[in-house]
């Protein structure tokens, strides 16, 4: 990899793409303006089991928290069922199925919930 004089990126066979302004990779970027969280104010909890070989997961949707809160919350509602879960693309997702005890506990942070699906 080599820097021009005036300090930015002139080749990287890194796959990240890169901010013009700073010529930063974008996960290291700090020019780049923050993304606002978009939801509409309601929570949806549901639950899925399709390509997951037959097993029960219990989905949380449209929080509109930003990543280091939202994982917080995430790991609250999985203490709060006792089974594990994780954090992906901005829904947090509980193993088996727990629509009602994390119902209960989003509704408990004052969060305005509404179960979704079946």
């Amino acid at each position: 990899m080599k820097s021009s004089s005036n300090g930015g990126l002139v080749y990287s066979t890194d796959d990240e793409r890169m901010y013009p302004e700073c010529r930063r990779p974008l996960s290291e970027c700090s020019c780049r303006p923050k993304a606002v969280p978009i939801g509409d104010g309601v929570v949806r909890v549901s639950r899925q089991t399709k390509g997951r070989g037959g097993k029960s997961v219990t989905l949380i949707k449209g929080l509109a928290l930003d990543p280091t809160p939202l994982a917080l919350l995430g790991e609250q509602s999985r203490t709060a069922c006792g089974s594990g879960g994780t954090v992906k693309d901005g829904v947090i997702e509980v193993q088996e199925d727990h629509c009602e005890p994390v119902m209960a506990e989003l509704r408990k942070h004052g969060h305005n919930v509404k179960r979704f699906g079946v």
